[in-house]
């Protein structure tokens, strides 16, 4: 057996709000308490981590990213800091020039944030590409410019739905291109990127993520290489998002026919599902991809075999198919069984409070993404300039999906938006809509023991640290912890020494958020800052 343990730290657990220390044995929590008390109990332990006042706290999980995608952001061409067109042209043109006419392929343009206002054309892309095939897909990677080389590799994409002459491919247009895209990445490129973005998950405190994964999205060949890995990586807990024979989870290996199984789009590339047109853009209401019977079919083949389905909804439109869908299943394999099989839904962002209670009662997990309302929520944000203010500001109502008793499970989808879990926990609580954030609790807890209910796992402890539960936790250097009032998102210092609720770091906008020391699955440290900043 061997043992580590913890003293001198903040140990965030139910348990014993107060304990400064936490013994492990075999990869499990086996004692939380005092110091003097661990010291008498566990001082022959294998291995004993003086925090030095650091934080523990139950690590994170990532409850959806593309991890290829992302890692490609870090080791390929980054234009989601880019100030404007023109930067982001000159960018491409030096990656170029680094690179030769190898395939290029970036991500993260956003044209509401350019004082041009709008996206590359091809032409403009062809003059910075010199030739190399080259693929941008926009910030929400429902859409990309692609280089004329690339679309000679994927001909198919100019007669498709979505085709556009000189501006951004969607629909089915923009699957063909990313699918050419794809196979231009050699398997050393594909696996360097796999690599620092697991690097990465784990040095931001990430212990798990749930890969979202599909035939229009990464590919067989990509899933199957993320996961093969093995060592000090977080756990991969696979999705991928295709309808047919549920023996296709067996298949892939995967945790079920969901993540992007695509019911819409994206709003800020105009093919999320609408009920009424875009503000800004009245001759489109999206796109919608199936229809409620297709949605049913699907629920009702996943349920039948014991597998987790799920799918990417956006625009109300697709909510309301999503909700026809669940009803038509439910005649079918009946309530209890839908409830039984945590189906989820990835982003869930127009969803009203009758919807909210119609998903509680079919079990269903709501995978969401704070930092999306960060970056784009608000009166003066991208939604309000798709949607209009009054719908705009609607989107991402996570105090009404917890309110009903809908599971929550925060992620990122990376690369849309950063790997950044205590930015994502502070966004959920500072919503840019008064009322539609959660507390600090509710949302770290969404963030952690959340993102392993999404997984299928609901067994009281994983994702707490409890005696008996798994020993995954991360350590961080937080000097300032607080209480925070369990039904509201208002945090307070802790005065009552009685008090029973555990700290958290302070989450106000502008505070400097934890910085990860150490990161633990089941035992297993995958990160620790000291080593990794060791002089070599």
């Amino acid at each position: 057996m061997t043992t580590t343990l913890l003293t001198g730290g903040r140990v965030h657990s139910p348990a014993d709000p107060h304990a400064t220390a936490m013994a492990v044995a075999d990869g499990v929590v086996v004692w939380l308490g005092q110091d003097s008390v661990g010291e008498a109990l566990h001082g022959d332990a294998d291995e004993h981590v003086r925090l030095d006042g650091a934080f523990v706290a139950p690590a994170f999980v990532d409850a959806h990213v593309h991890a290829t995608s992302a890692g490609l952001l870090r080791t390929g061409l980054d234009l989601t800091g880019v100030p404007t067109l023109a930067a982001a042209l000159d960018a491409l043109a030096a990656h170029v020039r680094r690179h030769g006419r190898a395939a290029v392929w970036g991500h993260g343009w956003d044209e509401t944030r350019w004082p041009e206002n709008r996206p590359p054309t091809r032409a403009e892309v062809d003059a910075a590409a010199d030739g190399a095939p080259v693929y941008l897909s926009r910030v929400d990677v429902h859409s990309a410019v692609c280089s004329s080389a690339l679309l000679d590799r994927a001909p198919e994409a100019r007669t498709a739905d979505g085709h556009s002459p000189e501006g951004p491919l969607t629909r089915e247009a923009h699957h063909h291109a990313r699918r050419a895209a794809r196979d231009a990445i050699t398997e050393a490129q594909r696996a360097e990127a796999q690599h620092a973005f697991l690097r990465h998950a784990a040095a931001m405190g990430i212990a798990a993520v749930h890969e979202c994964a599909g035939p229009d999205i990464s590919g067989a060949e990509d899933l199957a290489a993320l996961l093969a890995i093995t060592g000090d990586v977080p756990e991969v807990v696979g999705y991928w998002g295709e309808r047919g024979d549920p023996a296709l989870a067996a298949t892939h290996r995967v945790r079920g026919l969901a993540g992007d199984l695509f019911v819409d789009g994206a709003l800020g590339s105009r093919t999320a599902a609408l009920h009424t047109p875009y503000a800004d853009a009245p001759h489109t209401s999206g796109a919608l991809y199936l229809d409620p019977h297709a949605i049913a079919e699907h629920l009702r083949a996943c349920t039948e075999a014991g597998v987790q389905a799920g799918f990417h909804v956006i625009g109300d439109a697709a909510v309301a198919a999503v909700i026809a869908g669940f009803a038509e299943a439910e005649q079918h394999v009946g309530r209890f069984a839908l409830a039984a099989a945590r189906h989820r839904l990835e982003h869930l962002e127009m969803v009203d409070a009758e919807q909210a209670a119609q998903l509680a009662q079919w079990g269903v997990v709501a995978s969401v993404q704070p930092l999306f309302d960060h970056h784009w929520g608000g009166p003066d944000g991208m939604y309000a300039a798709r949607l209009g203010v009054e719908r705009g500001t609607a989107l991402n109502p996570f105090a009404r999906l917890a309110a009903a008793g809908i599971v929550l499970a925060l992620g990122s989808d990376a690369p849309v938006t950063a790997v950044d879990p205590w930015a994502a926990v502070r966004a959920a609580v500072h919503h840019r809509t008064d009322g539609a954030g959660l507390s600090p609790r509710a949302a770290f807890t969404a963030h952690t023991r959340g993102g392993w209910r999404a997984a299928g796992i609901d067994d009281g402890l994983t994702g707490t640290l409890h005696p008996g539960a798994p020993a995954t936790y991360a350590v961080w250097e937080a000097p300032d912890l607080v209480t925070a009032a369990p039904d509201s998102r208002v945090q307070r210092w802790s005065t009552d020494p009685r008090s029973r609720v555990p700290a958290l770091p302070r989450l106000d906008p502008g505070a400097p958020l934890p910085t990860c020391l150490r990161t633990v699955l089941r035992g297993r440290t995958l990160y620790d800052r000291q080593e990794d900043h060791a002089p070599a």
